[in-house]
């Protein structure tokens, strides 16, 4: 009786260790797997300096046009 508790102890710790291992390795999968890319933003160009950048960091003017910083939108109108 003894024997066959024990053997069910030992089936029962296994099956815990490599499930355990199994999903540790998931996690590191996971983990290890590149994030998918960010997607393509609109681009503007500063009419100033000519620089282009994204068109939701441009700030826009009153002229209507969309400049890359508070200085370049000072010196163009």
């Amino acid at each position: 009786m003894i024997k066959f508790l024990l053997l069910i102890a030992i089936v029962f710790a296994v099956i815990w260790i490599l499930r355990g291992a199994r999903l540790s390795s998931r996690r590191e999968d996971a983990a290890a797997r590149p994030a998918s890319p960010p997607k393509p933003q609109d681009m503007v160009e500063c009419p100033v300096c000519r620089v282009h950048l994204p068109r939701a960091d441009a700030l826009p003017g009153p002229d209507g046009q969309l400049y890359c910083c508070a200085e370049h939108r000072q010196r163009a109108g």
